[in-house]
């Protein structure tokens, strides 16, 4: 008996393990826009949610995105470990205005950090907000975000 315990508990265990390697792609989603454009962003909210974002994710379609929510304003800094795609990360204030703009190169762990205090952060494909023509003080629309 203890025998078959201690193999449900290697299993269960490795499992998980295995699990933690995947990317996930279930999260809620919001529609956010930028200008004329649409983004399809999945919502990262929890501290789980948001320490694995967009990693082991080997594709991602070009209007989608993530969002990370954040309980209060605070400076945020992100990496890349274990995310394969290069990603553009915009900082953003309460109100959709975008504090700062960060690119990050994929499967590395140098901090990209916000320049003031802010409680969301959207990743897109790397190049999408400059080639948009979207920059620091450009405002976001969608329901996180205060009128």
């Amino acid at each position: 008996m203890k025998r078959l315990i201690h193999i449900l508990l290697i299993t269960f265990t490795s499992l998980v393990a295995m699990a933690q390697d995947v990317p996930q792609t279930n999260l809620p989603r919001i529609k956010l826009q930028a200008g004329m454009y649409q983004i399809d962003a999945q919502v990262a909210q929890t501290p789980e949610q948001r320490s694995i974002g967009l990693m082991y994710r080997a594709e991602m379609p070009t209007h989608e995105g993530m969002l990370f929510v954040f309980e209060q304003p605070s400076a945020q800094c992100f990496w890349m470990k274990n995310t394969l795609l290069p990603l553009t990360a915009a900082f953003v204030a309460d109100d959709g205005t975008i504090v700062n703009l960060a690119d990050m190169k994929p499967q590395t762990t140098d901090a990209h950090c916000s320049t003031k205090p802010v409680r969301f952060v959207l990743e897109m494909h790397q190049g999408w907000f400059a080639k948009k023509g979207f920059k620091a003080g450009t405002r976001l629309g969608g329901a996180p975000f205060k009128p």
